[in-house]
């Protein structure tokens, strides 16, 4: 095995922009990255984008290129006090360079406590997200970064990496391997340079004395043999909440809860679930029973505040109603048939009855004139056309058939008589 205890990722991190393979809109000669490194001076960042593509790399690389004091916390595992720990430390020296990973993981409480810092330019912040910073960044502190967003690396970067690897590490170096066939590598890689090099070190310190080529087959067995069931950042990642997700909208609670239970197990961020249920309590069950989308809002809502281990509880609760609930995806595709209908038609003029007519040019022009006002009539409804005279009468929610949506098409039917076909 190597004769170092880290990983063969850590081991072949690059310390130079001149080294880092991908992210060439940013690290080129010219672009904003390579001026920082080559100006000597940074404004705080955020990186976001998919795992293993360069975001600690490249933060690690900008603070060699600075003269300042450098730290590193882990949103896993720190807290308010660590934050304030550092911005003391950045204080007595003057300025620092603070690099958060996972800060997607910070609740609002711990970011906020970083603002003070990065306003006064105590510490200049670099954080690392796979999550949309817009959602899982307070705007506070989102508007005092620069946001940059990293690509996922194609095949001929993956390679490059392990072309590289192969030439600096001394142990990969000596072993001599030749790797025959490719597809496996990439494919088990999920795109992550981290989990494609550790993929490689796994294989090559696997491999018989006698035959050092890489295979598929080899890898695939390899793989299958030593590899965890679960890696919250690779291919399992994706695997896991796909079943998931598919066992909910099954309506097998049985199904879900277990694959709730692989993610728990692998450490999976719980917003990241809740979020999917939140999606899919709209997407896969809308109308057929509101209530879905209220659950799984607050099931959001309140793993944020507990986090694990309690927050499970509320992930299993959430997970056995959605897959219990009837199904229903009318209201997903009348947004579809809806953006469908505008992209072919255009902007088409709202009929005149129903625009506003704030100013007296307006109701000059007839805006507003003829509207009826619903409440005035029997049954609060009164007949008339709301849609564009090119596509009036165009359906595009149609209620499926379970209870809840039935008296919607019930109701629908009764105002609307023949008119949409209800």
């Amino acid at each position: 095995m190597a004769a170092s205890n880290a990983p063969l990722a850590e081991r072949v991190r690059p310390a130079a922009l001149e080294d880092f393979i991908g992210q060439e809109h940013l690290v080129a000669p010219g672009k904003v990255l390579e001026s920082i490194v080559r100006g000597g001076k940074a404004h705080s960042i955020i990186f976001w984008g998919p795992p293993g593509v360069g975001k600690t790399t490249l933060a690690q690389i900008i603070a060699q290129s600075l003269n300042m004091p450098f730290f590193t916390l882990s949103a896993i595992d720190s807290g308010v006090k660590d934050v304030r720990a550092v911005i003391e430390m950045a204080r007595k020296a003057g300025h620092a360079l603070l690099f958060i990973d996972e800060i997607h993981r910070f609740n609002k409480a711990q970011q906020d406590s970083l603002l003070g810092a990065v306003e006064k330019g105590i510490i200049t912040l670099i954080g690392a997200t796979t999550e949309n910073p817009s959602f899982e960044v307070i705007g506070a502190l989102l508007s005092r970064c620069q946001v940059y967003v990293l690509k996922p690396l194609n095949e001929e970067h993956l390679m490059a990496l392990v072309k590289q690897a192969m030439v600096k590490d001394e142990w990969l170096a000596a072993q001599l391997i030749n790797i025959t066939e490719w597809e496996a590598l990439m494919q088990l890689s999920g795109g992550d340079a981290r989990r494609l090099l550790n993929l490689l070190e796994l294989v090559a310190s696997s491999l018989p004395d006698k035959d050092k080529a890489i295979t598929n087959e080899i890898v695939q067995d390899i793989v299958q043999k030593k590899m965890a069931l679960y890696d919250k950042t690779g291919e399992q990642h994706y695997d896991i909440i796909s079943a998931f997700i598919k066992s909910l909208r099954g309506s097998d609670p049985n199904a879900a809860v277990y694959y709730l239970a692989r993610m728990i197990e692998g450490g999976e961020d719980p917003k990241f679930i809740a979020r999917r249920m939140v999606i899919l309590a709209s997407e896969d069950i809308g109308n057929a029973n509101p209530n879905a989308l209220l659950l799984a809002t607050s099931c959001f809502q309140v793993v944020e505040m507990i986090g694990y281990p309690e927050c499970r509880i509320i992930l299993s609760q959430t997970a056995t109603y959605l897959a219990s609930s009837p199904k229903s995806n009318a209201a997903y595709m009348a947004i579809n048939n809806a953006q469908a209908l505008v992209a072919r038609t255009g902007d088409l003029p709202v009929p005149l009855h129903i625009r506003n007519a704030p100013t007296g040019l307006m109701k000059k022009l007839d805006y507003g004139k003829g509207y009826q006002y619903a409440h005035d009539f029997e049954g609060n409804f009164a007949e008339q056309e709301f849609m564009p005279d090119a596509v009036a009468g165009t359906k595009l929610y149609d209620p499926a058939d379970n209870a809840s949506e039935a008296k919607q098409r019930e109701y629908l039917r009764k105002c609307w008589k023949e008119k949409y076909g209800y």
